[in-house]
């Protein structure tokens, strides 16, 4: 891949995240993908990011705005830095409940491409800023 492939490649998975399309992000992503959740645990397999990506679109409703996007010349590396504009839809286990909160959370992601694809992806953003802020919302 060329350092454009690469972008090419995750502007066409934002762009899917924020049409609310996960089987356009599941078409970005290798079979063995590995997805790594800021704090939580590593996910492998499309399977597993498939039941993530629906989780997640019954619990959250996210946008992802002023988006940048940085490939190595390799094109096998990328990273991507975005805000998160979202409403907090349903409870997620272990957080505070939810009741239709919104909130604005500057975020990233982290890369490595094979063959075309997305083969890991590392999202990483403040939690207590999270919490903060669905706390508060009132």
């Amino acid at each position: 891949m060329t350092r454009q492939d690469a972008i090419a490649l995750i502007s066409r998975y934002y762009a899917a995240f924020n049409a609310g399309d996960p089987a356009g992000m599941l078409d970005c992503v290798a079979e063995d993908i590995e997805h790594r959740v800021n704090e939580g645990g590593i996910r492998q397999g499309r399977a597993k990011f498939a039941e993530f990506c629906a989780h997640m679109g019954v619990s959250y409703r996210e946008e992802l705005r002023d988006l940048v996007i940085f490939a190595d010349d390799t094109g096998t590396r990328g990273a991507a830095e975005f805000v998160v504009h979202g409403t907090y839809l349903q409870t997620d286990p272990g957080l505070p409940e939810a009741k239709g909160q919104t909130y604005i959370l500057p975020a990233g992601g982290f890369f490595d491409l094979r063959d075309g694809k997305i083969a890991r992806v590392t999202t990483f953003y403040n939690l207590n800023d999270w919490i903060a802020q669905v706390k508060s919302w009132g």
